[in-house]
């Protein structure tokens, strides 16, 4: 069934809401968003706007999604372009959220920056969009892992974090073994953590000359931890 007028006059209307609150993460920052504030980009009254999104947090889940699946939907592109070779596939994987990051480096600190004074983001609205990428992740692993691409140089695992690993693997249901799944969280941990490096220029201006070749390098070794061949 065709979406009538007013659902579409309404998609158009979030869209414009999710735009006009992304300008506004640019130039203010998440803590001082304001809905006022989009009504008059919207040239609407305030009261308008709240017939939309009843609230500045309600605009912050609205603008994490949208963060989360653009971000979700670079990684994918760039995996479906990659080769099925796992470091070629983890390092299109890391190359596209870095270049991601850059290019929309408050949608980044959203996401992965300072936490916003007095939200909390909506597990049942977050939770799908936010494991888009680590679950891409651990699919490369889990892929390398049943073609008898993975060399387990993994530590032994405490009890306390096996079974944490157990607990999330039922979850996922991953065909994985332990010790690669928690070399897998280091993985997620590290590669982001190279990235906000980045992002918020952490490296200092001089310390290195050539930081997409050091990420890439990088990247590498994060292969190597996991035990990608």
């Amino acid at each position: 069934m065709a979406p009538t007028p007013r659902q579409l006059a309404r998609e158009h209307t979030m869209r414009e809401i999710v735009r006009i609150g992304r300008a506004q993460l640019a130039t203010v920052g998440p803590a001082d968003l304001s809905l006022r504030a989009v009504a008059r980009e919207l040239g609407v009254v305030s009261s308008a706007v709240y017939r939309y999104v009843s609230s500045r947090d309600e605009l912050l889940t609205l603008l994490i999604v949208d963060a989360y699946d653009e971000l979700g939907d670079e990684v994918d592109a760039a995996l479906a372009a990659a080769t099925e070779d796992p470091r070629d596939r983890l390092l299109a994987a890391a190359r596209a959220v870095r270049a991601w990051a850059l290019r929309v480096p408050s949608s980044y600190a959203l996401l992965y920056g300072t936490p916003v004074p007095g939200y909390a983001a909506p597990a049942d609205h977050t939770t799908q969009p936010g494991t888009r990428v680590v679950l891409a992740l651990v699919g490369i692993v889990v892929a390398a892992s049943e073609a008898g691409g993975l060399r387990p140089p993994w530590r032994e695992v405490p009890d306390g974090v096996r079974a944490d690993m157990e607990r999330i693997r039922a979850e996922f249901g991953l065909e994985l073994p332990v010790g690669a799944l928690a070399a897998g969280f280091q993985l997620w941990s590290g590669m982001f953590g190279l990235v906000s490096f980045d992002v918020f220029d952490q490296w200092g201006p001089d310390t290195l000359t050539d930081r997409a070749g050091f990420f890439d390098y990088q990247v590498g070794l994060l292969g190597d931890l996991v035990g990608l061949a």
